[in-house]
């Protein structure tokens, strides 16, 4: 619980009470100020919550984090090792792939760059 909700509620309390307060003892003022109080209570009081959502927030983007990191390699280890058993199973047929991937990316590098379009001149 973070330390602004705690002041907050105090605030909010403290403001509720001097309210009551004006209102039975006919103070205006003191009324008016027992809802300033109140109201800067509770945006206090939301601000906090707000920093302990946006914490809890960051800690479970952290831990999944660190899950999807430490299980990563093993996933990477799964998929080469797959990879390596279907090309063992049809080694003519990975051949042909490597080479069909390698000729496109051959043609996207190779392309001439593209020229801005021309200008009409009068």
């Amino acid at each position: 619980m973070d330390k602004d909700r705690i002041t907050g509620s105090t605030k909010d309390f403290a403001g509720k009470v001097e309210g009551t307060v004006g209102n039975i003892a006919g103070d205006t003022k003191a009324q008016a100020d027992g809802l300033a109080r109140q109201a800067t209570g509770a945006a206090q009081e939301l601000y906090g919550q707000a920093k302990d959502i946006a914490r809890d927030a960051t800690g479970a983007a952290t831990n999944y984090a660190k899950k999807a990191y430490e299980n990563s390699g093993d996933t990477l280890r799964d998929a080469s090792e797959a990879l390596a058993q279907r090309v063992q199973e049809n080694p003519l047929g990975s051949i042909v792939i490597a080479g069909a991937v390698g000729f496109a990316l051959a043609l996207l590098l190779m392309r001439p760059p593209s020229r801005p379009p021309r200008r009409w001149r009068y």
